[in-house]
């Protein structure tokens, strides 16, 4: 987040909302499953915003997207469900509005009394949403006197709902875009040190951007998953049947330099788990990095790397996770990350640790392990997060700093 002054930014402490329209711009983009919420995790991070809202006199006005519609309005992509299931969570009526501009939404908004909250139907019915539009933006801002935005997970999109209505009227961050924030900024802008990273998957070529700003920034990297064989077979290992990018091999090397530059640690394993396929119950053996069979990938880091990893983990101070170190999702290979989630979240508990853990996967494997509730703060952001590590400019975040969106900011 370069260049952009995360001091200048707003919240809504103390916020005099008392019989003001706020707009908040939710991620409410949640799992629906034969016509119900799956999955109400978006939902729960923003209830403290709406809540305190409340509580102060606010009329509430919610604005999300939900799913990729393309302008096309369908039951499968209505935010419906979700009304219901906020509902069920406020423990309060929630009127929805079957749009999110127009006549019949500008009524429904004027009908709000003091508390009360309104969930507007999916912005992305609208084109001007992606692409920014400007228009747009001014008939979702005459819907209010303020804007909140509590939606992290979208801060990587500059679309009208995130960016340029941010310039059209007040506009402050919500508790849990602040929660982000905060979360990200200790552990990557100014962490306690030594800080390390944890950074896994299946291929380098998705986590380039990543790992060069964090090579710049870390005191060391454990790589881990796929990517942890390219980086092995760059340094010349035969890493045999194992999953592995030999066309960067090149970008590898220039990482591996300008962490040697910065004085990161790039950490890798010394032994693995292998099997000849990546199936339940598969035969399985344990040996060092330049011994894999010819007929073996590996799929996991062995003991005797995990050990390693606690050992380094002992004397860090900050941890940002973002990637498993095996193919967790299949018995047995999830073993070296939950051995090595179980080792931080201990010290987190012990209060020597401080834990920042984010994407998709790792919250997965986290919660396979029993620990995301004893990390310091989990993200429940996707791209915005990786963004965030690969140090680039976020348009919702900086349009809250009363920045302009930088060229080139992520569209669709």
């Amino acid at each position: 987040m370069a260049d952009i002054d995360l001091a200048s930014i707003e919240t809504v402490d103390g916020l005099d909302v008392k019989g003001k329209r706020v707009l908040v711009r939710a991620d409410l983009n949640v799992p629906v499953e034969a016509g119900a919420v799956a999955d109400a995790t978006r939902i729960e991070r923003v209830l403290p915003t709406i809540e305190a809202l409340r509580k102060n006199g606010a009329k509430v006005v919610l604005l999300s997207h939900f799913g990729r519609p393309k302008g096309e309005r369908s039951p499968d992509t209505s935010l419906r469900p979700v009304a219901v299931k906020l509902e069920e969570l406020l423990g309060a009526k929630v009127l929805f509005l079957d749009d999110c501009i127009g006549p019949e939404v500008e009524a429904g908004v004027a009908s709000l009394k003091d508390g009360d909250v309104a969930l507007l139907e999916n912005l992305r019915y609208h084109a001007g949403e992606t692409k920014n539009d400007t228009a747009f933006a001014k008939q979702l801002a005459a819907l209010g006197d303020i804007y909140v935005d509590d939606a992290f997970s979208c801060a990587h999109r500059a679309h009208a709902s995130v960016e340029a209505i941010a310039h059209l009227m007040p506009a402050y961050a919500g508790m849990a875009m602040m929660a982000e924030i905060e979360a990200l900024s200790a552990a990557l802008e100014d962490p306690k040190r030594p800080v390390m990273a944890v950074v896994g998957g299946a291929k380098v070529s998705t986590k380039i951007d990543v790992l060069t700003n964090l090579a710049q920034r870390m005191d060391m990297i454990v790589v881990g998953g796929g990517m942890a064989n390219t980086f092995l077979f760059a340094q010349g290992i035969d890493v045999a049947k194992s999953l592995h990018e030999p066309d960067f091999v090149s970008t590898v090397k220039e990482i591996t330099e300008k962490a040697k530059a910065s004085g990161c640690e790039i950490v890798l394993p010394v032994d693995v788990v292998v099997a000849n396929e990546l199936a339940e119950g598969v035969e399985t053996s344990v040996c060092g990095v330049n011994e894999i069979p010819s007929d073996a990938g590996a799929l996991d880091q062995g003991p005797a790397s995990i050990a390693r990893l606690k050992d380094k983990l002992a004397n860090t101070r900050t941890i940002l996770w973002n990637g498993p170190l095996g193919a967790f999702e299949i018995a047995p290979f999830g073993e070296g990350t939950y051995a090595l989630a179980r080792e931080a979240a201990k010290q987190s508990r012990a209060g020597t640790l401080i834990s920042v853990a984010g994407g998709g996967d790792t919250v997965r494997a986290l919660n396979m392990a029993g620990v995301a509730g004893d990390f310091t703060y989990i993200s429940t952001a996707g791209g915005a997060f990786l963004e965030w590590l690969a140090g680039k400019q976020l348009p919702g975040v900086a349009a809250l700093a009363g920045a302009k969106v930088a060229a080139g900011a992520t569209v669709a």
